[in-house]
């Protein structure tokens, strides 16, 4: 994901902000299809989720 894509310098924080979750959300969107097609998981849409270790949540 390229971000000069996503934002722009003449947006505000809450634009920059809304553009960075619907992006994300987007590519959650394609890796669930694209799992589906596969048969497998897709990871989280939170990748916070993979830095901690079942036992810490």
């Amino acid at each position: 994901m390229n971000a000069s894509q996503i934002i722009t310098d003449d947006m505000t924080l809450e634009e920059k902000l809304t553009a960075i979750e619907r992006a994300m959300a987007n590519a959650q969107d394609d890796a669930n299809a694209e799992a589906a097609r596969t048969g497998t998981v897709a990871a989280p849409i939170d990748p916070a989720d993979l830095t901690i270790c079942d036992g810490c949540q």
